[in-house]
């Protein structure tokens, strides 16, 4: 048996320690790196934001005409994406809305849409270096986790977003960007069963840290909307809901119970913002600041 020592690397990602301050860095810079000189990105101009707010994706921007079809069959787009997922789903929860939003063209790709992506590997340049950092945790372990919605902001279905983010003493975690399975009737819907989605996910996190023995508080959920927060704790029937379907009001038992905490949160300081809109960049560093990933 040999002693291989502390590791510095695993699937693509690298585990940086500071022992001096009890820290765990781990980042993908070597990765980006390199898809950037796959798609010949790595001399681009480097921008502040994953997608700016001008991208206005639709399907009507895919090929119609064969000219078209067969220009873009050469743009790597799928290829492209597949890139930058794997990169999504493990250390950059900054690039989240954008790759949603992205991928969804992936069958029928068109030059709006691959302008859009090569913004994305803009960004990319800029943030090479940003990554998750876990750090010790001196005050008790606490599961925070943000959630909001983007009403009806998918030009094609007119569904809305849900996005939602979970930090471990700071650190990210867990997080989501992805458009709704139902079209919601209006923003007070469009907020509940994104705090739906993000209770179930939270009741997974506290299930699996607490059998470990590692959280010993309970779990808060922060949202910016006050009338979804109401509707998870009232359980009078109203005609203005009761079209929301029965298996939705679940939430309703647990916040009931108290098994997750729901609480307000004013909207400049919810980082699950930048999971369902293109934001400023201010706003958007404010995001990444409040989950240390500047």
């Amino acid at each position: 048996m040999k002693d291989l020592e502390n590791a510095k690397k695993i699937l693509g990602m690298s585990i940086e320690r500071n022992r001096k301050n009890s820290t765990i860095f781990l980042n993908q810079s070597s990765y980006v790196r390199n898809v950037l000189e796959k798609f010949s990105m790595k001399n681009a101009k480097p921008i502040s934001v994953p997608l700016a707010a001008h991208f206005q994706l639709c399907k009507d921007q895919s090929p119609k005409t064969e000219p078209e079809k067969e220009k873009m069959k050469n743009v790597p787009y799928s290829n492209a994406i597949g890139s930058v997922m794997y990169l999504m789903v493990s250390t950059r929860p900054d690039i989240a809305y954008a790759v949603s939003c992205l991928s969804r063209y992936m069958s029928n790709a068109g030059s709006p849409h691959w302008e859009a992506l090569k913004w994305l590997l803009r960004y990319l340049i800029k943030s090479v270096n940003t990554g998750i950092t876990f750090s010790k945790c001196s005050k008790g372990v606490k599961l925070i986790g943000y959630v909001d919605s983007n009403y009806a902001n998918d030009k094609d279905s007119r569904r809305s977003t849900t996005s939602y983010v979970f930090t471990l003493c700071g650190a990210c975690i867990s997080w989501k960007s992805q458009l709704q399975n139902i079209v919601a009737l209006s923003t007070t819907e469009a907020e509940y069963i994104a705090t739906i989605e993000a209770f179930k996910e939270a009741i997974w996190l506290k299930g699996i840290l607490t059998e470990i023995g590692f959280l010993k508080q309970n779990v808060s959920v922060f949202s910016d909307s006050q009338s979804s927060i109401q509707l998870c704790k009232n359980s009078v029937f109203h005609d203005r809901t009761k079209h929301i379907e029965v298996r939705h009001h679940f939430i309703r038992d647990i916040v009931g119970k108290g098994v997750i905490n729901l609480e307000k949160i004013i909207f400049e300081e919810n980082p699950a913002d930048m999971g369902t809109k293109s934001l400023t960049v201010e706003k958007f560093q404010n995001c990444l600041k409040i989950l240390n990933l500047l």
